[in-house]
């Protein structure tokens, strides 16, 4: 029926999952509409390699039955929340399915939305990699510089709450449970229209105003790795590497220097690091750096994952990346 309205799903959240919880996965199992199965949850924080360029961390496995045509399906808890959705089974095996936690999934749509509106309606609000839960709100990572958000006054590390237009012609407000809330509410609005944002900073909530505006096109980095993630990147001789470190790796790039307030500096990654992997794949050159970058669903990625050697350590972490400076 057109006319009737669709109801809508109760996201929850996948941040207080425990192994033995009881679920419900739901899909089109072998073409089988709404196919309902039961289980728990039998483990967390599985990595599963799909194929050479597929590959999953961090889900949820399960023995409730998932079988092909139940994947995009949502996995429920006992509440009827959605805690993930159904992703891939283990061929061959039994009572081995798994799905993406739902935060993570919130999270990729939040980054997929702020590149849609980066150039219609942009603000120059970088958010950082959404904490576990719901309201959390949207962490700001860091602002660009002679954009609406730094006009606006907001600094790296306030936390949106709520956005609106409270005095508009037809008065709205959203309540910012993470970072895909406020990239919604952007959808429909245009260049020139004025927000209210409640943020809070430190222990204080402070309102600030926010224009949109029309992003003027982005001029190509002559360095992307120093002017984007600030980082700047010398390749290591194979046998160098080999001599200096005892891992998997086959080969990385020394971090020659870092720019001070860029995502890199943020994220702790200091001179003398080996930059061994972003993502699934190695950077071994800088050339592959730019490749991960210009990457269509590099959107996805953000904030991309990063793992370095330290010593003889190897340390991971993630980088926020402005798409608006990544240019089309």
């Amino acid at each position: 029926n057109p006319n009737e309205r669709f109801e809508v799903i109760t996201v929850g959240t996948s941040a207080d999952l425990m192994p033995g919880e009881p679920v419900i996965a739901v899909g089109n199992a072998f073409g089988y509409e709404h196919t309902v199965t039961r289980g728990i949850i039998s483990a967390l924080g599985r990595a599963v390699q799909v194929s050479d360029a597929q590959f999953y961390e961090d889900l949820i496995q399960t023995d409730a039955s998932i079988n092909p045509g139940n994947s995009g399906g949502p996995l429920l808890n006992i509440d009827g929340e959605m805690i993930g959705i159904n992703v891939a089974v283990r061929a061959g095996a039994q009572g081995i399915g798994f799905a993406i936690p739902v935060d993570k999934a919130m999270a990729v749509a939040a980054q997929l939305l702020a590149q849609c509106g980066s150039k219609k309606n942009w603000h120059g609000i970088v958010s950082a990699k959404p904490g576990p839960g719901k309201n959390t709100g949207l962490v700001v990572a860091s602002v660009e510089q002679a954009s609406p958000a730094a006009a606006a006054g907001l600094q790296p590390g306030d936390v949106i709450l709520d956005v609106g237009q409270p005095s508009g012609a037809q008065p709205w407000q959203t309540k910012v449970e993470r970072p895909l809330d406020f990239y919604r509410a952007l959808v429909d609005l245009e260049p020139g229209q004025e927000l209210e944002l409640s943020v809070r900073r430190g222990g204080e909530k402070v309102t600030l105003q926010l224009t949109l505006a029309q992003a003027a096109p982005a001029k190509q980095p002559t360095n992307p790795t120093w002017e984007i993630l600030g980082l700047e990147l010398k390749p290591i001789p194979p046998a160098e590497f080999r001599r200096q470190f005892q891992t998997r790796y086959e080969g990385g790039l020394l971090v020659v220097a870092v720019r001070p307030g860029s995502p890199a500096a943020e994220q702790g990654i200091r001179r003398g690091d080996v930059l061994v992997g972003m993502h699934i794949w190695s950077t071994l050159s800088v050339e592959n750096v730019l490749w991960v970058m210009k990457r269509p669903d590099f959107a996805s990625l953000n904030p991309i994952k990063f793992f370095i050697l330290r010593g003889n350590d190897t340390l991971y972490g993630y980088l926020p990346v402005s798409l608006h400076e990544l240019g089309p």
